[in-house]
């Protein structure tokens, strides 16, 4: 099993959901495409890791619901104790970063500016996300841990980022140009 399907049992093992929705909850964790998702739950199924049952619905098409078996949650639970693998980073910006000796000062400062905004949005929601939730599910052992240390970790993380990319507006808007900067270099 790869890393998504594990995903989407912990997800379940939350409530049971359909296959649109599991889409939406799994996108803060990892980023799944429909294409993915569905013939992992059909796998899945097949494998008695989860079962299904057809919700008819008078005004939409009926949806399937799925939910997670006994032996579902037993893997979810041996996957657990296995460790994290490293981390999985993709951000545009830090490829564009490094691509920036291609394009003129105002388009670099337009770009990490852009972030820059992005990152003060999301200090703010995850500021507020917090604030909301009560002291008491703010414990190891409680449904909502997980939750709650993983925006402490988004908001510490998008201050970083705000610092950082403020620290590049500082630089652009500070340096000078210089010849050799337009210059690809070989390495």
């Amino acid at each position: 099993m790869n890393t998504l399907s594990y995903g989407l049992l912990a997800l379940l093992a939350r409530n049971n959901s359909s296959g649109y929705d599991l889409m939406l909850k799994i996108q803060p964790f990892w980023q799944a495409k429909h294409s993915q998702i569905y013939p992992l739950l059909s796998r899945m199924e097949e494998q008695h890791l989860l079962s299904a049952e057809w919700i008819q619905q008078t005004d939409k098409p009926d949806k399937k619901i799925y939910a997670i078996t006994p032996l579902g949650e037993q893997r979810l639970k041996e996957w657990m104790q296995l460790p994290a693998g490293e981390p999985v980073s993709r951000d545009e910006l830090v490829l564009k970063a490094f691509c920036l000796w291609t394009t003129d000062r105002e388009n670099a400062i337009s770009l990490f500016s852009t972030r820059s905004i992005y990152y003060q949005e999301r200090i703010h929601y995850f500021e507020q996300a917090i604030h909301k939730m009560p002291e008491e599910v703010r414990q190891f052992g409680t449904r909502d841990f997980g939750l709650y240390i993983l925006r402490q970790k988004a908001l510490a993380t998008a201050k970083a980022n705000l610092e950082w990319t403020t620290w590049v507006i500082d630089m652009l808007k500070n340096s000078t140009t210089t010849e050799s900067s337009s210059q690809p270099q070989h390495q």
